[in-house]
């Protein structure tokens, strides 16, 4: 385990010894992050949304978030409102991100494939996006509009047909979500919007819910990073509805050698620890003296950030550490099997170091590219796989909306041609209405054949 004494962040030493992938899945740091300990909170305010609808989405409002939105569903003019309010320099800052979003991910539409299987045989994969959609963007510590176009955008290229935003009430804002959010939506073009946050607008999302002669319509996907609570309902909710992911807290894993500016590095650990208590800093290096440097810059940029307690309280948590080892190779082994959210390489040559990289949500090659650019106006998406998953999935992107779906179309000569294997296989499986199905159509076809 790390050594909590060494500094602003504990050490964990595997200088001398190269780690297998079992030993240092146990090793490495992680925030605690129990949804199964919030499914028994969950489940009552997902239930009392299924069955009483809006009534229970107000209630809710007012338990959680210490407000009545005047209705759910926020009026189009609010919406419009808010844009037409918005701070000149921060609605060019939306737009570039806007711009370089749809660039990028525009670019990630896939292709019908025909695969001509055998003459007159084909199989279509046709890409089809889902129905309809919810984007959840959260409104805690932070306002986050740049959620909202990490979600938005890809759905659009998706050609989603209908989707629909929810953010929770604020109080300081008259019970709608923050006015910045709104005015986000309202640059892309979206005029579904709810006031609603939490597990309840992840349970009003799967199940629909009638206010006035407003219907807000069942989602088919819910995406969107939130709180524990909003990953409990997903993990309870998945089935009736499509998730993402199951989001943890953010995390940024820096894999760094004496070249790295220490300045650089510290600001870094520093910009995501501010996101949240449990957020997660990782300084992987091979240089004793960085690492001393790192914790020098750290001092002082702690004591200086705005928000010093929640930044201190991140570095200092069990999630976050300085991993010090032989060398770069060994390095790779651990952030490989850390497979963080956000990975930085920060070394000599980091562009052919990110190429070795398998397991990373989002990989950050060199010196001028923080995961703060990542966050906002790189162009790729922030939505990210937490907690060790991206080791087995993906951030969002327009696949998320997307789904494949085989067209398969056979003339009669080609399915004589296979329709004995066809029989064959059926029998050998004791399913011989399968092959039944097949002799229907040509009866003369021999089996084996």
């Amino acid at each position: 385990m790390p050594d909590p004494s060494a500094g602003v962040l504990a050490r964990l030493d595997l200088r001398g010894r190269r780690p297998g992938l079992r030993e240092l899945r146990t090793a490495l740091p992680r925030a605690e992050f129990d949804v199964e300990a919030a499914l028994g909170a969950v489940r009552p305010i997902v239930e009392d949304v299924r069955a009483r609808g809006a009534a229970a989405l107000q209630e809710a409002a007012v338990r959680f978030d210490g407000v009545a939105p005047p209705s759910i569903r926020v009026p189009a003019e609010v919406v419009q409102q808010a844009a037409d309010s918005l701070d000149p320099a921060v609605r060019a800052a939306l737009e570039e991100s806007i711009r370089r979003a749809r660039i990028v991910h525009d670019d990630q539409r896939r292709t019908d494939t025909t695969t001509r299987v055998a003459d007159g045989g084909t199989v279509t994969e046709r890409w089809v996006p889902v129905d309809r959609v919810g984007l959840y963007v959260p409104g805690g510590r932070a306002v986050y509009p740049s959620s909202v176009v990490m979600n938005v955008v890809p759905a659009q290229a998706a050609g989603v047909p209908s989707l629909a935003v929810a953010s929770p009430p604020q109080r300081d804002h008259g019970g709608w979500p923050h006015p910045t959010i709104l005015a986000a939506c309202a640059l892309l073009g979206v005029d579904e919007v709810y006031a609603v946050g939490g597990a309840q607008a992840v349970a009003a999302f799967a199940f629909g819910f009638e206010e006035g002669e407003h219907v807000c319509e069942p989602v088919s996907l819910v995406t969107g990073p939130g709180n524990i609570y909003v990953t409990a309902a997903k993990r309870l909710l998945k089935g009736l509805i499509g998730i993402d992911s199951e989001a943890g807290p953010t995390e940024i894993a820096v894999l760094a050698d004496a070249s790295a500016d220490a300045e650089h590095v510290a600001s870094d650990l520093v910009s995501q620890a501010e996101h949240d208590p449990l957020a997660a800093a990782v300084l992987v290096t091979d240089s004793p003296a960085l690492a001393e440097q790192v914790e020098a810059a750290l001092v002082a940029r702690v004591a200086a950030t705005k928000h010093t307690e929640r930044v201190a309280e991140a570095l200092a948590g069990r999630q976050s550490a300085i991993v010090l080892v032989d060398d770069l190779e060994v390095g790779l082994d651990v952030v490989n099997a850390y497979a963080a959210e956000h990975l930085e390489i920060q070394t000599v040559d980091a562009a052919a170091v990110a190429a070795r990289v398998r397991n990373a949500g989002a990989v950050f090659v060199g010196t001028w590219a923080p995961v703060s650019l990542g966050d906002y106006c790189a162009g790729s998406n922030h939505v990210l796989p937490t907690g060790g998953c991206a080791c087995h999935s993906s951030g969002l992107s327009v696949q998320s909306f997307l789904r494949g779906i085989h067209v398969v179309e056979y003339d009669e000569a080609a399915l004589r041609e296979v329709g004995g294997h066809v029989v064959t296989l059926a029998r050998a499986e004791d399913l011989p209405a399968h092959g039944e199905a097949v002799l229907a159509r040509v009866p003369d076809v021999e089996p084996g054949a």
